[in-house]
């Protein structure tokens, strides 16, 4: 039994070498060797453990230990005490995924004309951890990652260098360029299909208290889609695949609107040269101009449509008879085919859980109104004497009739006004064909799509999948705490979004792999922390041992558990 090395050459012309327990084997009179144990590769190799089994061995056979080497030390002795312990094991993990997807190699290629005298790359890791772990200003970051992290190769920081590195980021990704670099790294290492691009936008807002003003102005009044219309804003995309792997993003200023940016987004992505792509989005999108720029090149698209606009195509798409097929439980689907648009395919949708779910909310709603409506009617009789003449102050002067304000109330409530109309007398009542109109859509949405190919099945998955860039939306507003934005200058704002971006992508990976939500991830190797002993002998960083779930987990991310010992300075 002996150890033996074998090695493999990379594309790139690097050599790996492998270490394995092997021993010889005769077979038909021709030896052979047999492995009996993988020890992985000899960069990575655990030679404190290889000690420890060598002096087994020995004790074993009863043979003495074997001298030190010379200059070898052992942290034995007096004085051994507990230096310092920060959690490690979430940022171990994301800094093999970062380095497994090749963020590193990309930024470093971006800036590889220039000389720091910091690691830039590892300050932006540090920055993205610190998104994905425990959000916080990038002051606080920097804290963070000197005092109560352990960030491999990154002793320190400080804020200036923080802001320095999104300054370089924004810089090298001017065109997309680490973003398609990253993408295409995960695409190949993960296998992904991205002949379905799915694309929507959010807003997400600044502690100010007014807009930017002239043609450069950045944050902006807009529609607000997280209710603050008394704050400036920016407009973020993000496209993501069907499994919700983040592809790109962009910045847009806050008073951009959605019809707007398609044509951009279009183009942008046509330069990756992605081949084949069908884009899926929602009815904001939707304008006929922007379906027609989606289907330049080759290109299709799924597309909800706005069912209560008026469009002739979309009445006649609903009004077309035709039998339902079942798709899932709550999903059934009918293929529609209009002489008015050959070149474009429809499907309704239909959930029955749905349509019974929205009648149960009109019915609520209703009978508020019915309510509401017979509480204005009796103060109204109130108001007014059995002469019609209305009462009157103590001073003469006639009062307003107490159903005026409350109709006015009703008539503009944004529930329940939709449900009203108001006669030429000024009175108000249920409005009984947009009641019979609603009835008709309970539970359906309507999608169209420029796609000869794609099954009625494909086309209504296709579009449920759109809720992964929802799930990204929500993931960078909470869980990576995306708003409220503290930054004023451009640059540094595109770069935070970026900075969250890629934190979005290394969690969507490891849930990925794992089948676990990132807060049961991060909860789970949260718990591994790195020791710092230090005594007569020097000091060594000890990894607290892995349990099955922590050591799990990295091998489901394919990142290789961190060694016993991962740093030792002799005395």
């Amino acid at each position: 039994m002996y150890l033996r090395t074998t090695q493999r050459r990379n594309k790139d012309g690097s050599v790996v070498r492998y270490v394995q327990v092997a021993h010889n084997r005769k077979v038909d009179g021709i030896t052979h060797a047999e492995v009996l144990l993988n020890l992985g590769r000899e960069d990575r190799l655990d030679r404190d453990g290889l000690t420890r089994l060598v002096a087994s061995i020995n004790r074993y056979l009863g043979e003495p230990a074997p001298a030190a080497l010379p200059g070898d030390t052992q942290l034995v002795g007096d004085h051994l005490r507990v230096a310092e312990s920060r959690p490690m094991g979430t940022v171990y993990l994301l800094d093999g995924l970062w380095r497994m997807l090749g963020v590193d190699d990309a930024l470093r290629k971006a800036l590889d004309p220039r000389r720091f005298t910091t690691d830039v790359e590892r300050v932006l890791f540090a920055l993205v951890a610190n998104r994905a772990i425990d959000p916080m200003s990038k002051l606080s970051a920097a804290e963070w990652a000197s005092h109560d992290a352990a960030i491999p190769g990154l002793t320190c920081m400080d804020d200036d260098q923080a802001y320095r590195a999104m300054d370089v980021l924004i810089e090298a990704d001017a065109q997309a360029k680490v973003q398609e670099a990253v993408f295409f790294a995960v695409a190949n290492l993960l296998n992904l299909e991205v002949d379905v691009l799915l694309f929507d936008t959010t807003s997400t807002y600044f502690e100010r208290d007014t807009e930017e003003t002239g043609d450069a102005g950045f944050r902006r009044y807009g529609h607000s889609k997280d209710h603050r219309t008394d704050l400036p804003q920016i407009v973020v995309g993000l496209a993501v695949t069907k499994e919700g792997i983040p592809v790109r993003c962009w910045c847009w200023p806050g008073n951009t609107t959605d019809v707007a940016v398609l044509p951009q987004v279009k183009d942008s992505m046509r330069d990756w040269r992605l081949g084949r792509v069908v884009t899926v989005v929602d009815r904001g999108f939707s304008s006929e101009a922007n379906l027609q720029y989606l289907k330049r090149a080759g290109g299709h698209y799924i597309a909800g449509e706005r069912m209560r606009d008026g469009s002739p195509l979309v009445e006649a798409a609903l009004s077309r008879q035709g039998r339902y097929s079942q798709v899932r439980d709550n999903l059934r689907v009918k293929e529609v085919k209009l002489d008015a648009a050959p070149d474009r395919r429809w499907v309704i949708c239909h959930n029955p859980a749905e349509a019974e779910r929205d009648k149960t909310q009109r019915d609520t709603a209703l009978d508020h109104v019915r309510a509401e409506l017979e509480r204005i009617k009796t103060l109204r009789d109130r108001a007014v004497k059995p002469t019609g003449k209305t009462t009157a102050k103590a001073g003469g002067k006639p009062t307003e009739p107490a159903h005026v304000k409350a109709e006015c109330a009703l008539r503009d409530h944004p529930a329940y006004g939709r449900w009203v109309k108001q006669q030429p007398s000024g009175r108000l009542l249920i409005d009984r064909a947009k009641v019979t109109a609603e009835e008709r859509l309970d539970g359906k949405y309507l999608l169209s799509t420029s796609d000869p190919n794609l099954s009625p099945e494909d086309i209504a998955l296709g579009y449920k999948n759109l809720l992964e860039a929802e799930r990204g939306f929500r993931d960078l507003k909470s869980t990576l705490e995306l708003r409220p934005v503290h930054h004023h200058l451009e640059p540094r704002i595109r770069a935070h979004v970026l900075l969250c971006w890629l934190a979005l992508l290394l969690i969507r990976v490891a849930e990925r792999s794992t089948n676990l939500t990132w807060r049961r991830i991060a909860i789970e190797l949260g718990r591994v922390h790195a020791v710092t002993l230090t005594g007569t002998a020097g000091s060594v960083v000890h990894v607290t041992p892995l349990n099955t779930t922590q050591t799990g987990i990295l091998t489901a991310c394919k990142v290789t558990p961190p060694p016993t010992v991962t740093t030792l300075t002799p005395a």
